[in-house]
């Protein structure tokens, strides 16, 4: 049976060995931010870290450490903000590496869906193979779990995007030890305003009222809580089906990447 190789417990000639069985990678890029009262401030870690070692099991490939500092853009207690322009840098150095150790797949695994850190690991991909010729050869990808589950796409519709049914469901699923029974919200009005659109966490503010003035952007000072969404209707059962869902589509994509090398 397959089974995970986590890289960070591994020593140097079980890498070496383990490279002769597979040269493919998953790369969990977690994040440290602000979930509310009763999800802790690692939850995007768990996501990425989770999905990945599933399907690793299923799979025989490597599992990198998880990344844990990139960019939220949150501001409440405990969160820690990486610029998404270093985040891309960092993400660029890690594939550099692990190109250079012979790895020829390697997937980015997403474990926060903020629009800023999303589009920091795509340029990141983009960037190092435009500017990497001699790895055109290597297979990169950016897998996000919460497009490819049925149960996660029904989530965002309903407006649940951070803290709500969706993700705390997952958490319930495989590490109920941590949730905490404090589903509390921010007043009515902020968490409407949440859930119709998950940026408008942020406020934009001008000194002068021009179209080519750069807007500073903070986080909307009414949010004291920070919970997109309705977590007072997950299930672990519901982090089962979206597990299931997100685990078989990342396989599905280990497959096809190795089945091109």
């Amino acid at each position: 049976m397959p089974e995970a190789l986590l890289w960070e417990h591994m020593t140097v000639n079980e890498v070496r060995d383990a490279l002769q069985r597979t040269q493919t990678i998953l790369v969990p890029l977690g994040v440290t931010e602000q979930h509310g009262y009763h999800l802790p401030l690692r939850t995007d870690c768990y996501n990425c870290e989770e999905i990945s070692r599933r399907a690793a099991d299923r799979t025989g490939v490597f599992v990198a450490p998880t990344l844990p500092y990139t960019y939220s853009g949150g501001e409440l207690p405990g969160t820690i903000n990486v610029s998404p322009h270093v985040v891309t840098q960092v993400i660029v150095e890690i594939l550099h590496s692990l190109c250079l150790q012979g790895l020829r797949n390697i997937i980015l695994v997403l474990g926060h869906g903020g629009s800023e850190n999303d589009r920091a690991t795509q340029e990141a991909a983009e960037i190092f193979l435009r500017n990497n010729p001699q790895f055109h050869d290597r297979n990169i990808a950016v897998f996000r779990f919460w497009v490819n589950s049925q149960v996660c796409r029904r989530a965002f519709e309903e407006g649940d995007f951070h803290s709500g049914w969706f993700e705390t469901s997952l958490l319930l699923y495989w590490r109920p030890e941590v949730v905490r029974d404090e589903y509390v919200l921010d007043r009515p009005e902020v968490v409407k305003m949440m859930r119709e659109d998950q940026d408008a966490y942020q406020v934009q503010m001008k000194n002068v009222d021009h179209p080519l003035v750069v807007p500073a952007v903070r986080q909307h000072p009414d949010i004291e809580v920070g919970v997109m969404g309705e977590p007072e209707k997950a299930s672990a059962e519901i982090g089962r089906e979206m597990t299931e869902e997100a685990v078989g589509a990342l396989v599905e994509l280990i497959e096809a990447m190795e089945q091109s090398t």
